[in-house]
């Protein structure tokens, strides 16, 4: 029965990792930056700097020695007379030892 209960909290903790990262960026920023070995990606604006070190070292099996990050406003949006916007979002520079990658992000020359 414990094991169950420890598997389903990895479980839960690879799912909140999940919803916590919502994709990463390819920009030529970014292209540049895997060089340095540094990933960017955005993230849910609510989750702290420790929380995502701690799902990336976990979901990735890498060890983060630096994280950088800078919040997003939402754009303005006009459906007709009415006036919205859309959602603020967090971009996150993680920065990797050197030795370690994350092997799906990793660019191959040909």
């Amino acid at each position: 029965r414990t094991s169950i209960l420890i598997e389903t909290r990895s479980h839960r903790e690879e799912n909140r990792f999940m919803d916590g990262m919502k994709y990463v960026v390819v920009t030529d920023k970014s292209i540049r930056l895997l060089v340095k070995n540094q990933y960017t990606s955005n993230v849910e604006s609510g989750s702290t700097r420790i929380e995502i070190k701690n799902w990336v070292e976990l979901f990735f099996g890498v060890k983060v020695i630096a994280m950088n990050s800078h919040r997003f406003p939402g754009k303005g949006r006009r459906m007709g007379p009415i006036m919205g916007h859309t959602m603020h979002y967090r971009r996150m520079i993680i920065t990797l030892q050197p030795g370690y990658s994350i092997s799906p992000l990793r660019m191959k020359r040909t």
